[in-house]
């Protein structure tokens, strides 16, 4: 497994320095050039990759160097790259921000992958400072390779040759793109970030217009042959035996229903790849436009926003009482965080309450405070995702909390995480599992095997 495609990736010095946007604009021009780009984001989002996805045509994955291991992030790299053009990474944060030092770091991925940075800089309101800026950071570890500055959010032409003198006197490095200050270099946003694309198209009058203006303006903004050039100065990466990636037949046979649509559509593609490397299908079911469930010998509820859709999935009764029948027939399911709320009896959300499927005992509501963390721990008990004693890590992404009936009963202990109640999460009765956490095949090596195992058992 080699992939040698030219490379680069894109940081910013803060959460806020617009790279997301740049890096949208920078994924379509490059598209536009007819080349096959390869998107990455690093660490576990699902958001911006579904723009990098829609955009490229290519599935982006998640590369997270604190719930991988070295050698995974390489094999998904590789796998993934194979056959591109130019593979464009997206960080995270600002670019040394990790979970301990360099661990989960946007760094910590240029490191490891031998990619060459282009920094992004918010320099609205600075241009001498932006130097220092880029100085400093270039000066503090000196493995990262900074090879280019854009800078974004500038006021004028005036301010933009200042900046650049300065950066290139000082940091002695090259501004390879300015982008002008611009409202119109903005994608929706809401409680937990942007607005996912399915949704952007379905309820955002103007939206694929709004992205094609963002591509334009990049496009004029950014010296895209340089850039080009700069991803061609990547060094080879050496080849990487396949591990995460192998076929087998554990589930041969098998049809694996997944809920897909607007109100859940937050999957890794590698968690659906794995699923089909060993033999089963996947096939996509609707909570909110279809009557029932499909003939599956298993259900993966991903998360996404039932909250924004809880009228029509409380109005879709023929699906809600199909998942009840599923339950009744002990078919495994695996719910993650939106999936978890769509389980519950109600969500309770903005004023309104509306009757959700039932199998989970409580209530979701919006909670006080948006939780992002990673999280790790161990099943108590056995169930759909293994047996008891194994070792689990994910990481947590909503802004809900759960109402829990007492006597609920769990199968993840957490050691670091909040989880549904008190730092235990996985919701469990019979087959049924339900949790906050969302786990990677590759951050939990038992997922999907474990759970494939599980509708093995229950359809022999």
């Amino acid at each position: 497994m080699r992939a040698d495609c030219p490379r680069i990736l894109i940081a910013g010095d803060r959460s806020s320095s617009g790279k997301t946007t740049i890096v949208a604009g920078l994924l379509s021009a490059l598209r536009g050039r007819s080349l096959r780009v390869q998107p990455f984001k690093v660490a576990m989002d699902y958001i911006d990759p579904s723009y990098h996805t829609w955009i490229t045509g290519r599935s982006c994955r998640n590369l997270d160097g604190y719930l991988m291991t070295e050698a995974a992030v390489r094999e998904i790299y590789n796998h993934a790259a194979e056959s591109a053009d130019i593979a464009v990474i997206e960080g995270v944060r600002g670019l040394y921000e990790g979970y301990d030092g360099d661990l989960g770091s946007t760094a910590q991925i240029a490191k490891l992958l031998r990619t060459p940075v282009i920094f992004v800089v918010d320099a609205r309101s600075i241009t001498r400072s932006c130097a220092a800026i880029v100085k400093g950071y270039m000066d503090f570890d000196p493995q990262v390779e900074f090879k280019g500055v854009i800078l974004n959010k500038v006021g004028s032409e005036r301010h933009a040759q200042k900046a650049i003198k300065e950066i290139e006197r000082y940091a002695g490095v090259e501004v390879v793109g300015v982008i002008q200050r611009n409202e119109e270099m903005h994608l929706a946003m809401r409680h937990l970030g942007l607005v996912p694309v399915l949704e952007g198209k379905t309820r955002h009058e103007g939206f694929p217009e709004r992205v094609d203006t963002i591509r334009q303006i990049v496009e004029e903004g950014l010296n895209l042959d340089r850039i080009l050039e700069i991803a061609k100065e990547a060094q080879p990466l050496p080849e990487v035996e396949p591990d995460i990636y192998r076929q087998n037949t554990i589930g041969k046979g098998l049809r694996i229903g997944v809920a897909r649509d607007e109100a859940f559509n937050f999957y890794y593609r590698d968690n659906l790849e794995l699923m089909e490397l060993a033999g089963a299908e996947v096939v996509p079911f609707s909570p909110v436009h279809d009557a029932a469930l499909p003939q599956v010998d298993g259900i993966y509820i991903g998360g996404g926003y039932p909250e924004l859709y809880s009228r029509e999935l409380s109005e879709n009764a023929g699906m809600r009482r199909s998942l009840e029948r599923a339950h009744e027939k002990d078919l495994p399911i695996f719910a993650e965080c939106g999936g978890l709320m769509y389980l519950a009896r109600e969500i309770e959300w903005d004023g309104e309450r509306r009757e959700m499927v039932g199998l989970v005992p409580g209530r979701a509501r919006r909670g006080s405070t948006r939780v992002v963390s990673y999280v790790h721990g161990a099943l108590t008990q056995g169930c759909a995702l293994g047996p008891a004693g194994t070792k689990i890590m994910g990481h947590e992404f909503h802004h809900s909390e759960m109402l829990m009936d007492a006597g609920a009963k769990y199968a993840v202990r957490l050691e670091r995480g909040a989880g549904i109640a008190g730092g235990q999460d996985g919701f469990v009765e019979g087959n049924l599992i339900a949790s906050y956490m969302h786990i990677h095949g590759a951050s939990y090596r038992g997922f999907p095997a474990e759970f494939i195992g599980a509708c093995v058992r229950r359809k022999s």
